[in-house]
């Protein structure tokens, strides 16, 4: 079939509230050098999304203004340099931006083939959650068997898919959450989960001989607590600063207590090293996957002409699980 010209898309008007979020229509993008056009079927709802939404998180330099940093669909037009693929492969790809449209284009190297036994809805959850869990808390944090993992927010899509990955790989996961509700979906998964309205995690994480690995996307106030947390030779990986960047902090027990500091985040990366990921999560994330020891906790799906309303929902923080937006 013949690519339309146009295609509707969801475009930020302005820095603002999820209101300022609106449907256009657009030209359709055309792929470039190493690049393939997706045809898309969903879109995942992440954080950084409404972080650029707000004007907080900006496109990386030649992406695509548009939010959303992940899709699944189908290839509707190959690009120059690309070989390996076909028009009409079923696909989901970590984008580097332009996911809240019905195309999108995204360099080959970060696509993954959808197999006929995972549905296009899981698959679109899967790209930033994957991607980021992995190359934190396996690549970056280098988690391994038997060993304690403390993951903060562990009822949102990177906290269930942080608690199954690492339930894959043989640690033992704490999970903190702020809800009865919350704490047993994390507990479902595997995890022991701590109700940080009820509960210090620094005292239940201590009682357990202390975290090896916590990956934090709060900050804030949790930095000095996490440092508390670790075990000797313990280490710290930031993903994101929900509660701010900023502490006062004692590095002496940095030193004292060989610990690591460290974090990432995924969207600047280049195209080298999100290649990379990419052929960590075929070759370990997705034999998990079929393995039936990694599933797509579903929250909530709206139209693509509702981004506005999943925004809100997220931000809401009730959300359990991924948050997904229709669109072909």
């Amino acid at each position: 079939m013949p690519l339309p010209v146009q295609m509707t898309a969801v475009e930020i008007s302005e820095p603002g509230g999820p209101g300022v979020l609106r449907a256009v229509e657009r030209a359709v993008p055309l792929p470039s050098q190493g690049e393939v056009l997706i045809r898309v079927a969903y879109a995942g709802v992440n954080r950084p999304d409404a972080l650029q939404r707000a004007g907080s998180y900006r496109a990386p330099l030649g992406a695509s203004d548009l939010p959303g940093l992940e899709c699944s669909g189908w290839i509707a037009a190959i690009g120059p340099g690309v070989s390996g693929w076909m028009v009409g492969d079923p696909v989901c790809a970590l984008l580097p931006g332009g996911g809240y449209a019905e195309f999108a284009t995204c360099p080959a190297a970060h696509l993954i083939k959808v197999p006929k036994w995972l549905p296009l809805k899981d698959a679109a959850c899967l790209p930033e959650t994957c991607f980021t869990v992995w190359s934190n808390v396996v690549m970056r944090g280098g988690l391994r068997a038997g060993e304690r993992f403390l993951v903060h927010g562990g009822s949102s899509g990177i906290g269930t898919t942080a608690i199954q990955i690492a339930r894959g790989l043989g640690a033992r996961v704490f999970a903190t959450a702020g809800s009865a509700e919350k704490c047993a979906a994390c507990a479902e998964l595997g995890a022991t989960a701590i109700n940080y309205r009820e509960a210090d995690f620094v005292e239940v994480l201590k009682a357990a001989g202390g975290a090896d690995l916590i990956l934090d996307m709060v900050g804030g106030s949790y930095i000095g607590r996490d440092l508390r947390a670790l075990a000797d030779d313990g280490r710290l990986v930031f993903i994101a600063f929900l509660e701010g960047p900023k502490a006062d902090i004692n590095f002496a027990q940095v030193m004292m207590r060989r610990l690591t500091v460290t974090g990432s985040t995924l969207r600047p990366q280049s195209d080298a090293a999100k290649a990379a990921i990419a052929r960590e999560i075929r070759a370990h994330v997705w034999p998990m996957l079929q393995a039936g020891r990694l599933r797509v906790i579903h929250d909530s799906e709206f139209a693509l002409t509702e981004a506005a309303a999943a925004h809100a929902r997220m931000e809401s923080s009730a959300h359990i699980g991924k948050i997904v937006l229709r669109v072909g």
